[in-house]
């Protein structure tokens, strides 16, 4: 995996929070086998009475905070709440969740069988190329007693789409609703603490695996590529950032390739994805012995 689309795409920087033994030098290559999966039989995913759960707690806090609907479009946060997965593209898609009553959504129209197939049984609106999503969303709205209502709308939601809100419900008046899906999100279940659990014990595991393949004359890209395959052996999609030698000193590291030699610094920053919950792990080590800095630097770290 390239180290900036990783960045761009997957976790960023983690901590630091260990190391792992030196290494002995090169190391032959292991056979070619299937991976055992020890974690399958840990993986649940979020079941509809959890997501039941979190859109009664989402309308509490609404209440308490005077919001009549919330409003969502496509990412993580509809995820959490629904298990739609859509994602983001210039043609809107959203959710409207009153504090009193069932969510209803709005697609556009030549995505409505695929949008129908995930809804389920919810309200489902759409809107033809020709039409506006936001007129939709008021007459919507207007059937509900609710065009004059106070909407939430997050802090990740794009500006367009909030200024469409803003445009199509002249009366509504439109608040942050960040404190409802954070407050939600941000308390995890313990479903979801098993899958953050699971997702650092499989990270744990393909860095307990792959470091010993470490091996003079590998560059950054290959032991990248042979985490990524690890991950994929576990059923999960993962990968990290490979820093050798000089380029492990610099946050992401560096333009060029670095190819490993004797006595490098190895950083690895990277994780895997379980059912939506993300593990990030950072491992240092050294091919070989470490120096007498190396070890001064590692221990003044940790301390």
């Amino acid at each position: 995996m390239r180290r900036r689309d990783f960045l761009t795409t997957s976790l960023g920087a983690g901590l630091l929070t260990g190391v792992a033994p030196a290494l002995p030098g090169p190391a032959a290559a292991p056979a070619q086998e299937k991976t055992p999966n020890p974690f399958a039989g840990r993986i649940t995913p979020i079941g509809r009475e959890e997501r039941a759960l979190r859109l009664e707690k989402a309308r509490r806090l609404m209440a308490s905070l005077g919001i009549d609907a919330l409003l969502l479009e496509g990412g993580t946060t509809l995820r959490y709440y629904t298990g739609v997965r859509w994602g983001r593209s210039e043609r809107a898609f959203l959710m409207v969740l009153p504090a009193k009553g069932e969510p209803w959504f709005i697609a556009p129209k030549f995505e409505e069988s695929r949008a129908a197939e995930q809804v389920g049984p919810s309200p489902l609106s759409t809107w033809e190329e020709n039409e506006s999503p936001y007129d939709v969303l008021r007459k919507g709205m207007l059937e509900r007693g609710l065009a004059a209502a106070t909407i939430g709308i997050e802090e990740t939601t794009r500006y367009f789409v909030t200024e469409g809100v803003g445009r199509g419900l002249g009366q509504a008046k439109i608040v942050n609703g960040t404190p409802v899906t954070a407050e939600c999100r941000a308390v995890k279940s313990p479903a979801e603490i098993a899958l953050m659990q699971v997702a650092n014990d499989i990270t744990a595991e393909v860095y307990r695996q792959a470091v010993p393949m470490l091996q003079p004359g590998m560059t950054e890209r290959e032991f990248g590529r042979i985490l990524s395959k690890k991950f994929s052996d576990f059923g999960v999609s993962g990968g990290a950032l490979v820093l050798f030698g000089e380029a492990s000193a610099h946050p992401h590291g560096l333009e060029k390739e670095s190819t490993l030699r004797e006595g490098d610094i190895v950083l690895i920053d990277g994780g895997c994805t379980v059912e939506e919950y993300v593990s990030d792990v950072t491992r240092t080590t050294v091919l070989g012995k470490p120096t007498d800095r190396m070890v001064a630097i590692f221990d003044a770290v940790l301390r």
